[in-house]
């Protein structure tokens, strides 16, 4: 089973344990490849369709790896019980929903070892949320996908742990730029294209038009400086 490299930033990120849950598991191709290569003892697959869960199913007994894996039809941590899994995984979602899955069973989250966190949009406001929530984040890590930039969130629940930044450190990670992360610059050179590309569409002089602007050179400019650091 060959995985996609934002699949494998995943796999990268799991160290050995009993049971893992995979939300939103699609195609289940993360709790398949975890049985088999021994990085947990058995897994949960859950979605809130059951045509993926049904795919995720038919994928894992293609693989010889169905006795390790159970399936559950259920929208976000509701298919799992109290202590259950060791950690979560929650990938392929905007940044939103994942808060919003998060606070939506909280109280199972308070029982993980860690969770793996990789939204397909708006990583900032998950991870303005993970700062602001007694999250410790365990590590942040960042790969290119099919032209696809994707951001990993490695985290657990702290009591106390609350760090608030400045806004842009939200946009981009403080971790990645303090490690100077190989991918990041150009990460950061794609922001500001886009943050170009929106000022292109700005052609109203209204008051609100020019705050927005100024908001947005101001990241331009916050951006370029780290760029220039990396």
């Amino acid at each position: 089973m060959e995985l996609s490299k934002r699949l494998k930033l995943i796999i990268n990120n799991i160290d050995p344990t009993g049971v893992l849950a995979d939300i939103g598991t699609d195609h289940g191709y993360i709790p398949i490849y975890a049985v088999k290569n021994n990085l947990c003892q058995k897994a949960i697959a859950t979605d809130v369709n059951k045509f993926p869960l049904d795919k995720a199913r038919l994928n894992a007994i293609l693989e010889g790896a169905d006795d390790k894996l159970e399936f559950r039809l259920g929208n976000g941590l509701k298919p799992l019980n109290n202590n259950e899994a060791n950690i979560i995984i929650i990938a392929g979602m905007g940044g939103n929903l994942i808060v919003n899955i998060l606070e939506d069973s909280i109280d199972k989250v308070n029982e993980l070892d860690y969770l793996i966190l990789q939204p397909a949009q708006n990583p900032e406001v998950l991870r303005e949320y993970l700062y602001n929530n007694n999250y410790e984040i365990i590590k942040e890590d960042l790969c290119l996908d099919e032209n696809i930039y994707y951001e990993l969130f490695k985290v657990k629940r702290k009591k106390g742990e609350i760090t608030q930044l400045d806004p842009i450190y939200y946009e981009v990670s403080p971790k990645l730029l303090m490690e100077k992360h190989p991918l990041l610059k150009d990460y950061l050179k794609l922001k500001i294209e886009n943050y170009n590309r929106i000022l292109g569409y700005i052609n109203e002089e209204t008051e609100n038009a020019k705050i927005r602007k100024e908001t947005i050179n101001n990241k331009i400019d916050l951006i370029s400086k780290m760029i220039n650091y990396l």
